[in-house]
C-alpha cells in the first residue's frame, strides 16, 4: 500500500516544522549575535557550519532507522533533539550576556544537538517517503514536501520578526518553546499510525553500520549518485553569500533592494519546484532525469547572464536575472529529490534509510563547502581584478560546475525516471 496524497502532505507537515525550527537557529539567532550582542559574525557562521557539519552523520541515522524496522519513532525522536538543541542555543545566547565562555560551550554543544536532530528525523522522514510512495508520484511528493518547508521557514520567520519587537531575553525564550513545542506536537500528530495503517512491516536490518555503508557504496548507482549531489549541490550553494554582495558592489543596489532581489530568487525558486511537481506528475510531461538537466543547464545559463550584465553597471536588468536563476534551481532541487527518492530503492533491500541518509550528507558537506569556496574565490580574485570580473569569474565557475552536473546526471540517472523500486504492498 502506498501514501494517499493526504499522507504525503502529513509527512509534509514535518518538513515544515524543520525548516521552522531551524530558520529560528540561523536567521533569529545569528542575526541577535551579531547585532544585539555586537559579536563578529563569524561566531554563528561557525555554529551554522557546525550543524551542517554534524550531519555528516546522515548515514548513521539513516542505517539506524534501516535497523529498527520502524521510522516513526526515529522521525520523532530526531524532532525532539532537534528542539532541545534549539532551546539550548537560545539559553547559550542569552548566557553570552553574562560569559563568553559559557555561553560559546553551551552554543557549541548546541548547534551539534540541532544537527543532530536534523539528521536523524529529516532522513528517516525522506527514507519513510522514499519506500512509500508510488513512483508516479514521487516528483509531486519531493514537491509538496519542500514547498511546504519552505512555507514554514516564512511564516516563521514572519510572525517570529513581528513577536520578538521589544526584544528581552525572556521573550526570546518564550517564542522559541512556543515554536518548538508546536512543531514537535506537529510532527508526532503527522506521522502517528503512518507505517502501521499502511501495513509497512519491513524486517530490521541487523547488519552492522560500517559493513551496510559499505555495501550501500559498493553499488555504483548509488555511489555515482552520491557524487552528482554533492557536485551539484555544491555549485547550488556556491552564490548563496556572494550574490547580494555582488549586487551591492556592482549594481549599486542599496541592502533594502538586496534583500528584495533574495525574495526574487526565492520567489523563482518555488516557481520552479511547483511547475517540476505539475508537469512531471499532474501532466506526465518529462523524466525526471530531464527535468535535473534541465535545471542545471538552465541554471549555467542565468549564471552567465548575470555575469555578462556585470559590466552595464546600474540599472542593468538584475532582477529578473536572478529570478530565472531561481527558477531553474528550484526545477534542478526538486527533480534531484524525486530522482532520490526513486533512486533509494534500488539496489540491496532494507539500505533505503542508509543510500538517504549518505546523499544528505553529501548535501550538508556540500552546503558548506560550496559557500565557503564561492566567498573565498570572490576574495581572492578582488584582489587582483575588479569586483565585476571577479564576482563574475566565480560565476562563470559555478556555471561550469552545473553542467558538468548536467553531464554526470544524463550518464547516471536513468532515462525512464521514476522506475520501479522496492515499495511495500506492490
Amino acid at each position: 500500500m502506498n501514501l494517499t496524497w493526504v499522507q504525503i502532505i502529513r509527512l509534509g507537515l514535518v518538513q515544515m516544522a524543520l525548516g521552522a525550527i531551524v530558520v529560528l537557529m540561523t536567521s533569529t539567532l545569528n542575526r541577535l549575535m551579531v547585532v544585539e550582542l555586537a559579536l563578529p559574525a563569524v561566531i554563528p557562521g561557525m555554529l551554522v557550519a557546525l550543524h551542517y557539519g554534524v550531519q555528516m552523520s546522515r548515514p548513521k541515522w539513516g542505517h539506524a532507522s534501516d535497523a529498527g524496522g520502524q521510522r516513526t519513532r526515529w522521525i520523532i525522536g530526531g524532532m525532539v533533539a532537534l528542539g532541545a538543541g534549539a532551546m539550548a542555543a537560545t539559553v547559550g545566547l542569552v548566557v553570552l550576556e553574562a560569559s563568553f565562555t559559557w555561553g560559546m560551550v553551551l552554543s557549541i554543544a548546541a548547534y551539534g544537538l540541532i544537527g543532530v536532530g536534523v539528521g536523524a528525523s529529516g532522513t528517516s522522514l525522506l527514507a519513510l517517503l522514499a519506500t512509500t510512495t508510488a513512483p508516479h508520484r514521487r516528483a509531486a511528493a519531493a514537491t509538496i514536501t519542500w514547498l511546504m518547508m519552505i512555507f514554514g521557514i516564512a511564516m516563521t520567520a514572519g510572525i517570529v520578526g513581528t513577536l520578538i519587537d521589544p526584544y528581552t531575553p525572556l521573550r526570546l525564550i518564550e517564542i522559541v518553546a512556543a515554536v518548538v513545542l508546536i512543531a514537535i506536537g506537529v510532527t508526532t500528530l503527522a506521522v502517528w499510525g503512518v507505517e502501521r495503517g499502511l501495513k509497512v512491516t519491513r524486517e530490521p536490518d541487523p547488519t552492522p553500520f560500517r559493513e551496510g555503508l559499505a555495501e550501500v557504496w559498493a553499488e555504483p548507482k548509488a555511489r555515482n549518485f552520491t557524487m552528482f549531489v554533492f557536485l551539484a549541490m555544491t555549485a547550488y550553494f556556491m552564490q548563496e553569500l556572494i550574490l547580494e554582495p555582488y549586487a551591492g558592489l556592482v549594481f549599486g543596489l542599496t541592502p533594502g533592494q538586496t534583500t528584495s532581489l533574495s525574495g526574487a530568487q526565492n520567489g523563482g525558486v518555488f516557481i520552479g519546484m511547483l511547475t517540476v511537481g505539475i508537469m512531471a506528475t499532474g501532466l506526465k510531461i518529462g523524466a525526471l532525469r530531464n527535468w535535473v538537466m534541465a535545471g542545471c543547464l538552465g541554471s549555467a545559463g542565468a549564471l552567465a547572464i548575470i555575469t555578462l550584465l556585470g559590466p552595464l553597471g546600474p540599472g542593468a536588468p538584475i532582477l529578473p536575472a536572478v529570478m530565472t536563476l531561481g527558477f531553474f534551481n528550484g526545477m534542478f532541487a526538486v527533480a534531484a529529490i524525486g530522482s532520490m527518492m526513486a533512486l533509494a530503492g534500488e539496489g540491496r533491500e532494507r539500505r533505503e534509510g542508509t543510500r538517504m541518509g549518505l546523499w544528505g550528507a553529501a548535501q550538508a558537506i556540500a552546503a558548506g563547502f560550496g559557500g565557503l569556496v564561492g566567498a573565498a574565490m570572490a576574495d581572492i580574485l578582488r584582489l587582483t581584478l575588479t569586483d565585476t570580473q571577479a564576482f563574475g569569474a566565480v560565476f562563470l565557475f559555478e556555471a561550469s560546475l552545473f553542467i558538468a552536473a548536467a553531464v554526470v546526471a544524463a550518464k547516471i540517472m536513468d532515462r525512464k525516471m521514476p522506475s520501479a523500486t522496492l515499495v511495500p504492498g506492490e
